[in-house]
């Protein structure tokens, strides 16, 4: 068992009592209350003095300030206009600092790696559970410059974006994520490290971004369909999973065709098969449409 770090305690709940703060729970705020963790996300996000770090919800600034001594300058982006007061308090010593009252999706992250072009940019959070996915997902397929993301989310769906095929994690988020990244869990963080405790435990997950995608495909939302397809019915095979969401147009013996044609049985589960596997598919789905369509003309 974790004990809770009884300095950092004080310190949060002081600050919550100065302010009289009252957390709201349709945005997910948990304040982190453990320092040991705190340095894990330090230490997993590998910042440095030629950084330029975007922090996504710094509620009362706890990790903003242990960012802000390493970094060369951090954006903080709070959502929650009553906690801008306590980060202009708590956060006064730093000169290297600016607070955003603005949602996280609503900020032009390119502009903000145009600014500071001849530094790195990297993202570190600690995500409410209800926008971890669109948040990772968005800075992703947006391809903003961002080096990695560091972030705490729940332990399930940390888990699931570092699966491998064949475990019950693996799925349709794994396939997204890693088709842009390398995964590393950095710690796992119970529900006691956290002011109000949380109902699940955490993780911290750092996101690598990758140079390029990590496979070559002729149609990248074609990929995608297919995998959304391929993790509609888990206990399914593919061919089941791709005909019962429509097939793409192709009757089921067609769609055993393609998947014999990729190197595929027709009794192939979607979660036994790799990111490079989807690809393949993909690209054979891709030029059977396309000589369907060539055919009308």
């Amino acid at each position: 068992m974790i004990l809770i770090d009884e300095t950092l305690f004080a310190k949060t709940k002081a600050i919550i009592n100065k302010y009289e703060f009252t957390f709201k729970k349709n945005l997910g705020q948990n304040f982190l209350i453990d320092s040991h963790v705190l340095n894990k996300i330090i230490m997993a996000a590998e910042i440095s003095e030629n950084d330029v770090v975007i922090e996504i919800g710094p509620g009362i600034g706890t990790l903003t300030s242990a960012i802000a001594q390493k970094a060369f300058k951090v954006i903080a982006v709070e959502i929650d206009k009553t906690l801008i007061p306590i980060l202009n308090d708590t956060l006064s010593r730093f000169d290297n600092i600016d607070i955003i009252n603005e949602d996280i999706l609503k900020i032009d992250i390119k502009e903000i790696a145009d600014r500071y072009s001849n530094k790195i940019l990297k993202i570190v959070a600690n995500l409410p559970y209800y926008i971890t996915t669109p948040v990772i997902m968005e800075i992703l397929e947006k391809k903003f410059p961002v080096e990695s993301i560091t972030v705490m989310v729940q332990k399930e769906v940390a888990y699931r974006m570092g699966a491998k095929p064949s475990t019950k994690d693996y799925g349709a988020l794994s396939l997204s994520v890693q088709y842009f990244c390398e995964t590393y869990i950095a710690a796992n963080v119970p529900q006691n490290c956290f002011i109000p405790r949380p109902n699940v435990d955490s993780a911290v997950i750092k996101l690598t971004v990758l140079e390029k995608p990590r496979v070559h495909t002729k149609d990248v939302k074609l990929m995608f369909d297919i995998i959304k397809s391929a993790f509609s019915q888990r206990r399914k095979t593919l061919l089941n999973c791709i005909f019962n969401t429509g097939g793409f147009g192709f009757s089921k013996e067609e769609i055993v065709e393609i998947l014999k044609s990729s190197g595929f049985d027709e009794k192939v589960r979607g979660e036994t098969l790799e990111l490079s596997d989807f690809a393949r598919l993909a690209n054979t789905v891709f030029d059977k449409l396309k000589i369907s369509v060539d055919n009308k003309f």
